[in-house]
């Protein structure tokens, strides 16, 4: 089959690269304009467009999808299937009517929950133990589509939001190439998605990695487990004489001890902090502008008390 590959992020590069190994013709790819990243805002390809080029594939990079230049410039490919996975931009009616045979996503979620742009920090914020790769249908919603396929993995107790990004990339590509099987042979099923049961889960900012320390202890560690690497678990502290500072959060255990919301419970050995249930015993930390350490090394490398701040 002709397939255009529409895609952005770096889950998509193991699905990208399963098909161009298959028997499928990929046509080309559309991946987001170049942008700049990181603190000195230099100017970077996306992962899909780095993995389209060393393959040597015609790679389309429209500012917006929905434009007229665009639809045509798909249009002219005449694929039969249009395959879409961490993206970043809706696709328009014009472009879903477009394949021969079908437009699919790929979603990292077993929908109907966790539609939306972060569908795996929030399982693992919401302690789900369980998620997958849905196959769908695509619509003109934000993955509402019929479902085709869903493949399911367990989330395992210390997954981070990386290692599962990182699972989830490598089950999407058996999934995908069994759906097109599928497609192929015309016995494919499609069953509409349950809105009763669906969740939503919205793009995150980094402001979203900032602790409450007034949460229980087991919600915090969730969604430290859940932010790393992004948008990344921070609280700010300080120390004597020393300015606020971000510090980041990698890994954290609860522990049976109390105090206020906040309150450094123990410092020495163990850097231990109190939620509005339980404690957490800080385990990888990273205070802004050093670099990544134990929380007892972070704390013998401060002179004076530290200080959580809660407001």
């Amino acid at each position: 089959m002709r397939i255009i590959f529409i895609g952005t992020g770096e889950i998509g590069a193991p699905t990208l690269q399963a098909l161009q190994k298959s028997e499928h013709e990929i046509v080309a790819v559309v991946t987001q304009p170049d942008k700049p990243v990181g603190r000195d805002q230099r100017i970077e390809a996306s992962p899909i467009k780095k993995a389209g080029a060393q393959m040597k594939m015609s790679i389309l990079q429209p500012t917006r999808i929905k434009d007229r230049q665009a639809i045509e410039q798909i249009r002219a490919l005449q694929p039969d299937v249009i395959v879409v996975i961490a993206y970043g931009q809706i696709l328009p009616r014009a472009v879903l009517e477009i394949p021969k045979i079908a437009c699919l996503n790929l979603h990292a979620s077993l929908l109907p929950r966790w539609r939306g742009a972060a569908p795996i920090q929030a399982a693992i914020a919401a302690g789900d133990h369980e998620t997958g790769i849905t196959i769908m249908y695509m619509d003109e919603g934000l993955d509402t589509g019929d479902l085709l396929l869903q493949r399911k993995i367990d989330i395992a107790p210390n997954e981070t939001g990386g290692s599962l990004h990182d699972r989830l990339g490598q089950i999407a590509p058996v999934a995908l190439l069994e759906s097109l099987r599928m497609l192929s042979s015309g016995n494919v099923p499609r069953a509409p998605q349950d809105n009763a049961l669906a969740t939503s889960a919205p793009k995150l900012t980094r402001e979203d990695g900032r602790i409450d320390w007034s949460e229980p202890a087991a919600v915090i560690a969730l969604k430290i487990r859940a932010f790393n690497p992004w948008p990344g678990a921070f609280t700010k502290i300080t120390a004597k004489l020393n300015e606020p500072r971000n510090l980041k959060i990698f890994s954290a255990e609860i522990v049976g001890l109390s105090g206020a919301p906040g309150e450094i419970l123990r410092s020495e050995r163990e850097l231990i902090v109190a939620a509005g249930e339980s404690a957490l015993s800080l385990g990888d930390v990273q205070l802004e502008g050093k670099r990544r350490m134990s929380a007892p090394e972070l704390r013998r490398g401060i002179s004076g008390g530290v200080r959580i701040l809660t407001e």
